[in-house]
């Protein structure tokens, strides 16, 4: 029992000791009971008003919310073992919606899964040539050739297209969320690796709820209506500049100046969009409105980080070529 209290105020005290992260998760959990409040009022004053979606999407950020804030706060084993269960969970989901699943594939598809562990471990050892070139360039080659090994032509060169694609989505781009994690301090940057995770995942999730607010706000011109008939150009407009303020205004998270986060968000902003409806097409393609019903408002695990594969790298590299590249 000590030895547990030891472990949990040691995290504790570390996490207490960088005022900057502290801020924001106070911004975070601060917002959510906010809007709990707000609904929970809402309701009671007009209780003919439909809010049982933005009910149902604010307990499913509280839980988000929870699940990344606490890998901020927590020995960095315990967060690369988290994020490496959102990937298997991700994957997982993906590949039993899949269209036209040969039994060959299911056969190959345990070799993506044994590459989530080694490829969290490329992430915490930080080593970062193998974790950059392990999923992209040795699976790449290594699931073509196991499908060729099960004997069958037929149905293969989809075969080999998907599932290299399913285990970039779901497990490379989601592990430069651990990477981060691992990056060393910067002279006159304090908020270090806990700073990038928290602004990254602060923003692509405020992302998601900008352009779903301004879109039921003002939302009349669709953007994609055959992929993602609720995604307007208000909405899609609407977040990027509402994100790009954000991401402005917690700058100090990062080791970009104020102008840079502001445009890096945007651009944040954007890769969320493309990772939404990326997924919504593959949804669409296969005739399901979620990848699972695990998460109460949201669907499946991979409904609610199908921005952060896309969001997490971009934002990673980005940040890497100008600070750490050549430090």
């Amino acid at each position: 029992m000590n030895k547990v209290f030891s472990f949990f105020s040691d995290n504790i005290e570390k996490f207490s000791a960088n005022p900057e992260v502290m801020l924001v998760v106070g911004l975070i959990f601060g917002i959510l009971i906010f809007a709990t409040l707000l609904f929970f009022i809402w309701g009671k004053i007009k209780p003919e008003a439909n809010l049982t979606e933005l009910k149902q999407r604010t307990k499913s950020w509280w839980m988000m919310a929870t699940i990344f804030v606490a890998a901020t706060v927590f020995n960095p084993v315990i967060s690369f073992v988290a994020f490496g269960l959102l990937s298997f969970m991700a994957l997982r989901e993906l590949a039993s919606i899949s269209k036209n699943v040969r039994d060959e594939d299911r056969r190959v598809l345990i070799w993506c899964y044994l590459a989530i562990p080694v490829q969290y471990f490329f992430a915490y050892k930080g080593w970062h040539n193998l974790f950059l070139t392990f999923i992209p360039i040795f699976m790449f080659i290594w699931i073509p050739f196991m499908l060729i090994l099960q004997g069958t032509t037929e149905g293969i060169s989809r075969s080999m297209s998907v599932l290299p694609t399913q285990l970039m989505f779901t497990v490379f781009g989601i592990s430069h969320l651990g990477f981060m994690l691992t990056l060393p301090p910067l002279e006159g940057f304090h908020a270090g690796g806990r700073g990038l995770l928290l602004f990254i995942v602060f923003i692509t999730e405020m992302n998601d709820v900008f352009q779903f607010t301004w879109g039921k706000l003002l939302g009349h011109i669709k953007i994609l209506p055959k992929i993602s008939p609720n995604k307007t150009w208000e909405g899609f407009i609407g977040g990027v500049v509402t994100s790009s303020i954000v991401g402005y205004l917690l700058h100090f998270l990062t080791p970009l100046t104020a102008i840079e986060a502001m445009i890096v968000s945007g651009f944040i902003a954007c890769a969320g969009f493309i990772g939404d409806v990326v997924v919504s097409a593959i949804k669409r393609d296969i005739g399901k409105k979620d990848t699972s019903d695990i998460i109460p408002g949201h669907g499946g695990i991979l409904d609610r980080i199908d921005s952060l594969a896309i969001t997490a790298p971009v934002f990673f590299h980005i940040v890497f070529h100008m600070y750490y590249l050549h430090k």
